[in-house]
């Protein structure tokens, strides 16, 4: 797994100690309603995605979108806690992507603890301190707005499922947890819905 090395030429210039202290700044936490698991305050995410879906993943705002998120940038995928999840999105019957680099900005050099790699709907959680995270993080720094009636622009009532069951309720309020299957429609739903996910060895 590919990891971010954002101190690696800076640690040769400066002292020890101003390379771990610039390593804390990246790590500060961003305490809010978010982070603690409840609502994500939608009208504080900067340039909410408003066009049909596909949806990029909007890497050059993340830094913008960190606040609202209540996630954190980070120098290194962290290893106290680490597990996956898989996300399957329907608008009216057709998959929607999830785009690789949601949650990474590679210019910056910075990821948080909730990012994706590639375009298979696999989120990783990875931090550096046990701590609780939800779908609606994850959506929020990325930019797409999700709630009970509306995922992007599409308005009214979501169907959602996790490993097979339906949900009600508002689903950016679901805690992440160890390979769920994750599928939100919007309108018409998919004719079958995964009830699982084959995750790759090791993950």
């Amino acid at each position: 797994m590919p990891r971010l090395a954002l101190l690696a030429a800076t640690a040769l210039l400066v002292p020890a100690g101003a390379a771990v202290g610039l390593l804390l700044t990246l790590g500060a936490r961003h305490p809010n309603a978010a982070s603690r698991g409840e609502v994500i305050d939608w009208s504080s995410v900067p340039r909410l995605q408003t066009g049909a879906p596909p949806w990029p993943s909007e890497s050059g705002l993340l830094s913008q979108r960190l606040q609202p998120s209540g996630l954190d940038a980070l120098s290194m995928e962290g290893t106290v806690l680490h597990h996956h999840e898989h996300l399957d999105l329907f608008v009216h019957g057709r998959r929607v992507t999830v785009p690789a680099e949601v949650g990474i900005d590679e210019r910056a050099g910075f990821l948080t603890e909730l990012h994706t790699h590639d375009p298979s709907g696999i989120i990783h959680v990875e931090s550096p301190v046990q701590r609780s995270f939800t779908l609606g993080q994850f959506f929020c720094e990325w930019g797409v707005k999700l709630n009970t009636h509306c995922l992007g622009r599409h308005r009214g009532e979501l169907a959602w499922w996790v490993n097979g069951r339906r949900m009600h309720g508002n689903p950016a309020l679901l805690p992440l947890r160890q390979h769920q299957e994750i599928v939100i429609a919007a309108g018409r739903p998919p004719t079958t819905v995964p009830a699982s996910y084959d995750f790759p060895a090791g993950l």
